[in-house]
C-alpha cells in the first residue's frame, strides 16, 4: 500500500498570537486575537477533526484560512462554536465581519468532536459533531453543505489550510489530521481510515473524502518525481556555481537537463551585468536584467547549450580569472525552434517554427501577432517567445496550457526597459525588471486583459508592442509544487515574520517590494543552510553578491519564513509580489 507520508500538523510558522502549540503541534491553548493554519494545502476534497479541550462563554473560530498568518488581508470563513451558533462567518481584507445564517445546529461544548470536510472543487463546506452532519448533511453526495463559496471569494487566500482563529477568548483544541483519533490520549481510538486506506479518525471519512497528508496532495502527473517520465522540479529548473578560470569552451554541467533559459550573474569579482541567453534568440545573444540596453551578441559570452549545461568562453561576463564566481538560474523550455515563422499577422504559424515540449508544431498557436518563434514546456509551465510588434492591440501565443502568472518583456532591437506582468498585480498594472520602481497603472501595457490559457494581451505600450519592433518574452505559470507567483504582506515581526506557503522547498526565491526597492534574489545553490539572505543578487543591478545583514529568511518543506523586518523583504503591512521556485515538492519532503 502507497505510503500517507507526512499528516498535516498546525503550522508554528504561521500565527500572529501568544498562546502554545503543545502535542507535536495538534493542540493549542489559545492566548489573544491568535491566528494559525495547517501546513497542508487544502487542493483536494479533505477531512480533519477537532476536539474542544476546553471552552469559554465565547469560543472562537474553526474552519479554513488564507496561507499566510495576516487573515485581515485573506478571505476566512468559519464557524463559531459557541458564541452566535448558527452564524458563518467571513472575513475579507480589512473589512468588518459579514455574517450569514447556517444551519449548524447549536452550539458546541468542551469534550466535542466536530467534523469538516472540504470540496476545493465545489468551495462547500460540511460541518458536523460527534459524528452526525448538522444541516443533515452528506459530503458524499454533495448536499447539507453549511457552506458554500466561489472562486471570487477566494482569490486573495492563495491557498486553502484548515485553521483557527480565537479571538480574545481562551480555549484549547486539539486537530486530528487523520494521525490521532484519540486526541492525545483524550479519546477512546476510532480506527476510521480514508478510501486510500490513510488515517485514524473518530468517526467515518465521507466517501471521496481524505485526510490531509502528503500522500493524498495532488501533484501533477507532469512534474511528479513518481512517475516515469523524468519530469520532476529539478529536471525543469535548476541553479549551478561555478568559478571562472579565464578558459576557452570551458564546460559548466550539473544542470540536469538541456536549458532553453540561462541566466548568469557574476557573484564576486568586478561588477557585472545579469545576463539572459536562450536557444530561441540564439547562443551568444545577450540581454541584460539590469539595463535597457538592445540586444547584444557576445561571441565569447555564453557559446553553446549543452545536454546539461552550457559552454562559455572567455569574456568576464561569464568566465573571467580564477576567483570570480557566477550563478546560472536555468529554466528547461520546449527546445530549440527549427524555423523562423514568416507567416504574416493573424495568420497560422508555418511547420517547424513552434516547439512544444520537443515536437515541431505548425498548428493554430496564432495570436493576432504570430510568435516568429516560440519554445514552451507545458509541463514545467514556462515558455520563451519572440514577435514582432505592430504598435496596435494585439495578441500573441505562449504555448502553455494555462494562463501565464508571470510574464518578462524585453524590446530586442534598440534601447526600451522591461514591461513585467504578475498575476498578483492584474492587467492593469506593470512593474520594470531592470528598476527598483514601484508598479505602474498603465492599461498599454496589456490592454487591460488577462492572460488567458492560450495568449498574451498586449496593448500599445512600446515596452511590449512598438510598430515593427522586435521582442522576447519569457512566460510562467503556477505549478502546484513546483513554481508559485503570488503576493503577500509583511508583518514587520524580526523574529516571527511572514511565512508564505508554497507547497515545496524553494530552490530560488526572488521578492520584490511594491514601493521603491530592489528585486531581492536568494538561492539554496549559494547559500545552503538556514539563515537564508547573508548572500543576495539584484536583478535590477549589475551589484557583486552582498549581505544586506538585515535581511533573514528561512527556506522550509512548505514555503519561506520571513525572520526579519527590513523593508526589503517584511515591512509592516508592506506589500510585495514574489517568484518562487522549487527543486522538492512538499508531497515528497521528509518532514519531521
Amino acid at each position: 500500500m502507497a505510503s500517507s507520508g507526512n499528516f498535516a500538523t498546525l503550522n508554528p510558522l504561521v500565527k500572529y498570537s501568544i498562546g502554545t502549540f503543545s502535542n507535536g503541534n495538534l493542540t493549542y491553548a489559545s492566548g489573544s486575537d491568535d491566528g494559525y493554519t495547517s501546513t497542508i494545502d487544502l487542493n483536494f476534497k479533505s477531512y480533519c477533526e477537532v476536539r474542544v479541550d476546553a471552552i469559554n462563554s465565547h469560543g472562537g473560530t474553526i474552519g479554513f484560512r488564507g496561507a499566510t498568518d495576516e487573515d485581515e488581508y485573506f478571505d476566512v470563513v468559519s464557524f463559531q462554536e459557541n458564541y452566535q451558533s448558527g452564524k458563518i462567518y467571513h472575513y475579507k481584507g480589512n473589512s468588518s465581519q459579514s455574517v450569514s445564517t447556517a444551519n449548524i445546529g447549536g452550539t458546541v461544548s468542551a469534550g466535542n468532536i466536530i467534523m469538516m470536510a472540504y470540496d476545493p472543487a465545489t468551495y462547500k463546506w460540511w460541518v458536523g459533531v460527534n459524528g452526525t452532519w448538522r444541516n443533515s448533511g452528506d459530503p458524499a453526495n454533495g448536499t447539507g453543505f453549511v457552506f458554500q463559496g466561489s472562486a471570487t471569494m477566494f482569490e486573495n487566500m492563495g491557498s486553502i489550510h484548515w485553521g483557527a482563529w480565537n479571538g480574545t477568548h481562551t480555549h484549547t483544541l486539539t486537530f486530528n489530521f487523520g494521525q490521532d483519533s484519540t486526541f492525545g490520549g483524550q479519546e477512546t481510538a476510532g480506527g476510521n481510515a480514508d478510501g486510500n486506506g490513510f488515517g485514524d479518525f473518530k468517526y467515518s471519512v465521507p466517501t471521496g473524502f481524505l485526510a490531509t497528508c502528503s500522500g493524498n496532495m495532488v501533484l501533477s502527473d507532469d512534474i511528479d518525481p513518481a512517475q516515469t517520465d523524468d519530469d520532476y522540479p529539478a529536471k525543469n529548473f535548476n541553479v549551478v556555481t561555478y568559478t571562472g578560470n579565464q578558459t576557452d569552451n570551458r564546460v559548466v554541467d550539473g544542470v540536469g537537463f538541456a536549458s532553453d533559459l540561462v541566466w548568469i550573474k557574476q557573484r564576486a569579482g568586478s561588477s557585472n551585468p545579469n545576463i539572459l541567453t536562450d536557444t530561441v534568440r540564439g547562443a551568444t545573444k545577450r540581454i541584460e536584467s539590469n539595463a535597457d540596453i538592445a540586444e547584444g551578441t557576445d561571441a565569447d559570452g555564453l557559446k553553446s547549450f549543452t545536454s546539461d549545461g552550457f559552454t562559455l568562453g572567455t569574456n568576464d561576463k561569464y568566465n573571467w580569472t580564477s576567483g570570480w564566481t557566477y550563478v546560472a538560474w536555468c529554466w528547461k523550455g520546449g527546445g530549440t525552434p527549427t524555423a523562423t515563422n514568416s507567416a504574416g499577422a493573424g495568420a497560422t504559424p508555418t511547420s517547424g517554427s513552434v516547439k512544444i515540449d520537443g515536437s515541431n508544431l505548425g498548428s493554430a498557436l496564432a495570436g493576432s501577432i504570430p510568435a516568429t518563434k516560440l519554445s514552451a514546456n507545458t509541463k514545467g509551465g514556462f515558455s520563451i517567445i519572440t514577435y514582432t510588434g505592430t504598435g496596435s492591440n494585439a495578441t500573441i501565443a505562449h504555448g502553455l496550457s494555462a494562463k501565464p502568472d508571470f510574464i518578462l518583456t524585453k524590446r530586442l532591437n534598440s534601447s526600451q526597459t522591461w514591461g513585467v506582468y504578475h498575476s498578483g498585480l492584474g492587467a492593469t498594472k506593470y512593474l520594470a525588471l531592470n528598476t527598483n520602481a514601484n508598479a505602474g497603472t498603465d492599461i498599454a501595457f496589456w490592454n487591460n486583459t488577462e492572460p488567458t490559457t492560450s495568449v498574451i494581451s498586449l496593448g500599445t505600450e512600446g515596452r511590449v508592442n512598438g510598430n515593427s519592433q522586435t521582442y522576447v518574452a519569457y512566460a510562467w505559470h503556477n505549478v502546484e509544487g513546483m513554481q508559485r507567483f503570488s503576493t503577500y504582506i509583511g508583518n514587520g515581526s524580526s523574529t516571527d515574520g511572514t511565512f508564505l506557503y508554497l507547497g515545496f522547498r524553494p530552490r530560488l526565491f526572488v521578492t520584490k517590494k511594491l514601493g521603491t526597492d530592489n528585486w531581492i534574489v536568494i538561492d539554496s545553490a549559494r547559500e545552503t543552510f538556514n539563515a537564508m539572505g547573508e548572500k543576495v543578487l539584484l536583478w535590477d543591478t549589475n551589484d557583486l553578491e552582498f549581505d544586506p545583514s538585515a535581511v533573514n529568511l528561512d527556506f522550509v518543506s512548505n514555503g519561506v519564513k520571513m525572520r526579519n523586518s527590513d523593508g526589503k523583504i517584511n515591512a509592516s503591512g508592506t506589500e510585495y509580489v514574489y517568484m518562487a521556485f522549487g527543486d522538492i515538492p512538499f508531497k515528497y519532503n521528509q518532514t519531521f
